[in-house]
């Protein structure tokens, strides 16, 4: 006697296999990048005075020659995006309002995290290292050059977003924003091309150290229907509308 085919409602309600997130890659990733930044530390420090590097002078001071206002407006409008109360306070405040409206919270949560420890370790690395700034800058600077907090900024929020919503064009405007920050922290005289990798560095390892533990939880909300907020509420056994 032949076994009859399984009905396809049979087949439908098979459970799914369940999900494995890997979290050794991640945290090799992100440990290889703090232990760059911390070479590049160590490596600044103990140059005579912090100086910089012969190509940082040489990048400076193509820069300097070549400014012009239009690109420098366009330098500060990035200076102020990646700095001071519309970075640090602004920005995070819409990012997690509007995970927490699209009811994702362990999103939320992930880029509180992220975007806060980013912000310490930056601070920690500038005292410990003293960096100074460059001398042809244009904008008023806090203490220490080495990382770049606006890198680190740009950096973070763009690792941040691209794994919560897992989207190509996300991670392709968020790395072109970080590139274009970077250049304009060295265009503006704020930083050496090394703080804006340090800062880079910084912002993406913490990006992935972070997730590493919640990525299960943030993959599960990305991978469950989320109804616009405005999409009025139905119970599940009310039929759909035609």
């Amino acid at each position: 006697m032949t076994a009859q085919p399984a009905e396809p409602e049979a087949v439908a309600k098979q459970p799914a296999p369940p999900v494995r997130v890997a979290r050794f890659w991640p945290l090799v990733s992100a440990g290889l990048a703090f232990a760059v930044v911390s070479g590049l530390a160590l490596l600044i420090f103990y140059r005579e005075n912090n100086k910089p590097f012969g190509f940082e002078l040489e990048w400076m001071g193509e820069l300097v020659e070549h400014r012009t206002g239009f690109v420098t407006t366009i330098a500060l409008v990035f200076d102020a995006l990646g700095g001071g109360l519309l970075s640090t306070i602004a920005i995070p405040v819409l990012i997690i309002a509007a995970l927490l409206l699209w009811r994702r919270p362990w999103a939320a949560l992930y880029y509180t995290i992220a975007t806060i420890l980013s912000a310490v370790v930056v601070k920690i690395i500038k005292n410990l290292v003293g960096r100074p700034r460059p001398t042809d800058i244009l904008v008023a600077p806090d203490f220490g050059s080495f990382p770049s907090g606006h890198s680190a900024n740009a950096a973070v929020m763009a690792a941040t977003l691209g794994i919560i919503l897992w989207r190509n064009w996300i991670w392709v405007a968020g790395s072109a924003y970080t590139l274009a920050m970077m250049l304009s922290r060295t265009y503006l005289g704020a930083h050496w091309i090394s703080d804006t990798i340090g800062g880079l560095l910084v912002g993406a390892g913490t990006a992935v150290i972070v997730w590493a533990p919640l990525a299960l939880k943030v993959h599960r909300e990305r991978a469950a229907p989320h109804p616009p907020p405005w999409a009025p509420h139905r119970h599940p056994a009310e039929p759909r509308p035609l």
